[in-house]
């Protein structure tokens, strides 16, 4: 994975830093901090400037973003009901816990959104429930913006400051990333097994 990642941006340039973010919203496994932390060191080395590499990888993750958004928006919350009322014990929710996110998302959702974007995991898993609540597209759009071009910041700042020590980079995201997933897996599990229906 870390190869194609590297062969594409050294081929591609800023359009392959603005695929692979897009990607990386779609598909997960692919993790952001190596894109924009790669990009950052070729930023340390003369090759690109930091803020095209910023403007790119935002608008990709952008991209990648709202097509889980749309996913959800053109599902719509309502049509999520006969799947509860069936698969509620292993979703671990009632309908009640849906009808309370749309409220929430009605008060919250920019809020919740811009936060998301900076937090890992829950970066991506948060345009899903955004688009099913029919949260404003305007707002969902500039929320994602600012909160993921924060995230890039970091990640390329980071890149950029470790220069040509790009091992560092993986030895820190991937054995983060696994626990964290672990981590996700076990929750899950300890939900399911311990849930119990209020209705």
């Amino acid at each position: 994975m870390t190869q194609f990642i590297l062969h594409l941006i050294e081929s591609a340039g800023y359009w392959g830093v603005a695929l692979l973010m897009a990607l990386e919203n779609v598909f997960p496994p692919i993790p952001s901090e190596v894109i924009m932390g790669f990009g950052g060191i070729i930023v340390a080395h003369g090759r690109m400037t930091f803020g095209w590499l910023l403007a790119f990888g935002t608008a990709g993750s952008v991209a990648g973003n709202y097509a889980w958004y749309l996913v959800g928006r053109l599902l719509g919350l309502e049509r999520l009901k006969p799947l509860v009322d069936r698969w509620g014990r292993w979703l671990t929710i009632e309908w009640r816990d849906l009808e309370k996110l749309n409220t929430f998302f009605d008060a919250h959702g920019g809020k919740t959104v811009l936060i998301a974007r900076i937090l890992p995991t829950f970066r991506t898993m948060i345009s899903l429930p955004a688009g099913l609540t029919r949260m404003p597209t305007a707002k969902f759009l500039a929320m994602t913006a600012i909160g993921t071009g924060i995230w890039n910041t970091i990640c390329a700042a980071f890149g950029y400051w470790l220069g040509m020590r790009f091992t560092a980079i993986e030895k820190f995201t991937g054995p983060a990333a696994a626990a964290l997933f672990a981590g996700v897996i076990v929750l899950y599990l300890y939900r399911v097994l311990t849930w119990k229906p209020r209705g």
